[in-house]
């Protein structure tokens, strides 16, 4: 008796199927995965705090000018009211 007789022809196809789609599956749980990733970085007040620590760091360093600084900083800051009023809105 063959191992092809004891799986019903439906079963085969889902094999197939999972085969076939596998690939897709992974980028699709990758996407997910970036994606969560993405929204904690930037709705994390902690986050946006300590890239305007290092912001401050590297100005006072000398690596950037003023004007880089202050557009870096008013980025920053926006992006922290914005993480605040989300999180009163909820």
């Amino acid at each position: 008796m063959s191992i092809f007789r004891l799986i019903p022809k439906e079963a085969d196809i889902f094999i197939i199927d999972d085969i076939l789609f596998a690939p897709l599956n992974g980028l699709i749980f990758i996407a997910e995965k970036i994606n969560d990733v993405v929204e904690k970085e930037t709705s994390d007040e902690g986050t946006v705090k300590e890239r305007l620590m290092a912001l401050q760091l590297r100005f006072e360093l000398d690596e950037i000018d003023e004007e880089e600084y202050d557009r870096q900083e008013d980025e920053l800051l926006k992006k922290l009211e914005r993480i605040r009023l989300d999180k009163q809105n909820q």
